[in-house]
């Protein structure tokens, strides 16, 4: 009697349970949660069979002298944050959803481009890994397989649409003006351009890494508030529909970075390599398209934007003046260091400008904005 008076009670808390179970910010938190947990537990393991393969890292002659003890040090650590963030995803995500598995494969993608970079660098002793122009173009190739499965989604009605092709600026409440079909054209840029980034600023011990979490943490909020209606239209940004399914993913991703960066801290006991570096560029980018902040990447990647124009000036300064530098040494962070900073004081005063960097771009969530 008691059993059959409690049993649709039972059902019922089951039902509720299973909703709060399969809701986003529950999954969102599994998937940080496992990938932060399995990226710190099987790091050592990890480190020890790079080892034993010796896939060491090489280190530039005309770097900083302190970076010479770093030869040898493991490299393609990128490959076990990876796979876990995808373990995660497998498991939390709802793999139906075509952000998540548009960003999510763009991202494996990248990573294996940066593996066999990595390879040929470290197994096949290759110094300049894969060449530069073909690199990019496989780089071009990802990058244009991503925009065509955005460009080509079948569009879900809202009350107040928002076109793939719109470009908005950030504080700005209407888009600027429609790309129409050269969008295509600026989604590539965008996510080699951010891929690039990345892997130059991944020169010193938990640098990129570190400013890669914080960037992931922020497009996740941008990520949550825009695939929600009400949300989305109270603080007047951009609806994408499904969008917020996009945080499973960036959970994942940023408790993987996480847990890598507890031995990727100095001094570091494993490196990213190309492996990491790409695949984290390439996943920003990507988010930033899929959620129309491509132009809020300026100051929210800011300090990866400053470092690839730093190698950018390094280098048309050398060609231009006759051999005369801008920077002691580029990237900008290498800089900093033959000034006479101390790597940690680089990397952490770079985490800091980094956190105001993306505090500033989430002031633009608020409801007041610029018209």
């Amino acid at each position: 009697m008691l059993y059959s008076f409690l049993y649709p009670l039972r059902e019922i808390e089951a039902l509720s349970f299973l909703r709060v179970l399969s809701s986003v910010n529950v999954r969102l938190t599994g998937a940080f949660l496992t990938s932060l947990f399995l990226t710190w537990f099987l790091g050592p393991k990890f480190i020890d069979f790079l080892k034993k393969l010796r896939f060491g890292e090489n280190i530039r002659h005309d770097g900083p002298q302190s970076h010479h003890q770093k030869a040898g040090t493991p490299t393609m650590g990128g490959l076990l944050f990876i796979t876990t963030s995808s373990f995660a995803v497998l498991l939390w995500g709802y793999l139906s959803n075509t952000y998540l598995l548009a960003v999510w494969f763009g991202t494996l993608l990248l990573s294996l481009l940066g593996f066999w970079d990595d390879y040929l660098k470290t197994v096949l002793k290759k110094k300049k890994g894969i060449p530069p122009l073909r690199k990019l173009m496989f780089q071009v190739s990802i990058a244009l397989l991503f925009s065509l499965a955005i460009y080509l989604r079948p569009y879900v009605p809202t009350e107040r649409p928002t076109q793939f092709m719109d470009l908005f600026l950030p504080f700005k409440i209407n888009p600027v003006f429609s790309l129409g079909l050269f969008a295509i054209l600026f989604w590539i840029l965008v996510i080699v351009g951010s891929s690039n980034a990345v892997n130059l600023t991944d020169g010193l011990d938990g640098l990129a890494v570190g400013i890669s979490a914080v960037v992931i943490a922020a497009l996740m909020v941008f990520a949550y508030v825009s695939g929600l209606k009400e949300i989305a239209h109270f603080i007047r940004v951009p609806y994408i529909p499904e969008a917020n399914e996009l945080t499973v993913f960036l959970g994942a991703l940023l408790g993987g970075c996480i847990g890598f960066l507890w031995y990727n801290s100095h001094p570091a006991e494993v490196f990213m390599g190309d492996t990491g570096s790409l695949a984290l560029g390439g996943a920003i980018g990507m988010t930033a398209v899929a959620i129309r902040r491509e132009l809020m990447l300026l100051i929210l990647g800011g300090i990866f934007v400053v470092e690839a124009l730093s190698v950018m000036l390094q280098v048309f300064s050398y060609k231009l003046r006759g051999g005369k530098r801008i920077f002691k040494m580029a990237p900008l962070h290498h800089h900093f260091e033959l000034s006479g900073w101390h790597e940690n004081k680089v990397v952490i005063r770079f985490w800091i400008i980094g956190t105001l960097l993306a505090v500033l771009s989430l002031l633009s969530l608020t409801p007041l904005k610029v018209l």
